[in-house]
This record gives C-alpha cells, structure tokens and sequence, in this order.
C-alpha cells in the first residue's frame, strides 16, 4: 500500500477504534529527544522534563501545514480557538482545519482554561466576508455558532504525515492517554 494510503488507513483506523484504556487525557509540546519502534521520549516544552512516552500500536502522525482563509470550505471540519470581542462575538486567534478522518474529534463549543477564551471544533456551514473579516458559521451537536475569522489569523491544516519525519529536534505534540503504569502516545502532530 502506497505510504499515503498506509497514513489514511491509520487515521481512519484511530478515529474509529475507542479508547484503548482507561486513563487520563494527556497533550504535551516540546521537542524530541528520542525515538525508537517502540517508543518516543520528548523534553516537554513548559517544564523541562524530559518523558518516555510508549507508541500506540496504530499511533497517528500529523503535520500543520499553512492555509488560508480560501481553504475552508463549507462542510471543512474545523477547531478555532476564539475570544470575544468588544462586539460580542467570538473572534478567532488561530483556526485549524481537521482531516476528514477527524470529523467529530472534540466537538462542540467550550470554555478553556482561561475563561475568556473558547475552543470551537465545529463543522462549517457557510461563510461570509463583513467589514474585511470571514464570519464562519459553524454547527455542532448543542447548536451552532459564528465565528469571526479576522485579517493575519494563523490558518492551518492538519494532515497525515509519514512517520520517518519524527526524528530528535522534531518540535511536537503528543496527545494519548496516562495510566498508572506510564503515558501512552496515540497521535504525535509535527509542529
């Protein structure tokens, strides 16, 4: 199977398979020290520290790759992180464009950490320019919402990537699952 081929499998294969055990969410940034068949150690990038992460039997490779405000197009799975603006609306501070086989991965419209900032991931129903600015209508499964996408947002896609671009000084983000017994890698994305 062509090596395209072989990611696309894998993603459809993640996104279908449930959680493969009971745990806690992980997502830490940082840079990779070393990596192995087995498993990936990276330096996380708030601490310091550096974490054995093991690989996942059908873990995921991803990339962001620069977009545009062209390339969102209706019915684009997409997840922005938002504040609202003194106009009352929510106003887009980075947008990421989902690969179909992610469609539905954290869906719905929430707060962050920080309270006055709000992570949408969201399917796109239209689009429309007002004032110099994309509003992105979106829908999600408690509703629906607009998202106002200003001139120089950060637009990103995230793609399948091959696995042989995870090297040490790769810069990263592992998302899995931590249990007990140690921290699971299910998707690393290329930063």
């Amino acid at each position: 199977m062509p090596p395209k081929a072989t990611l696309l499998a894998a993603l459809l294969a993640l996104a279908a398979t449930p959680a493969f055990a009971q745990g806690t969410p992980l997502a830490v940034s940082g840079t990779v020290e070393q990596i192995d068949a087995s498993t990936i150690t990276v330096k996380d990038a708030t601490t310091g520290a550096a974490e054995r992460f093991a690989l996942a039997p059908n873990f995921l490779v991803l990339e962001n790759k620069p977009a545009t405000l062209a390339d969102i197009k209706p019915n684009d799975f997409i997840a922005s992180a938002a504040m609202r603006g003194t106009d009352g609306k929510l106003h887009s501070t980075e947008l990421r464009i989902f690969p179909e086989a992610l469609r539905g991965a954290g869906e719905g419209q929430r707060p962050m950490a920080d309270a006055s900032r709000t992570m949408t991931n969201a399917t796109v129903t239209g689009a429309a320019i007002a004032n110099g600015s994309n509003t992105i209508t979106v829908k999600f499964p408690a509703g629906s919402s607009e998202l106002v996408v200003d001139p120089g947002i950060p637009v990103t896609r995230i793609q399948p990537a091959d696995r042989a671009l995870l090297h040490p000084g790769s810069q990263v983000r592992i998302q899995g699952q931590r249990v007990a017994t140690g921290a699971t890698a299910t998707r690393i994305t290329l930063q």
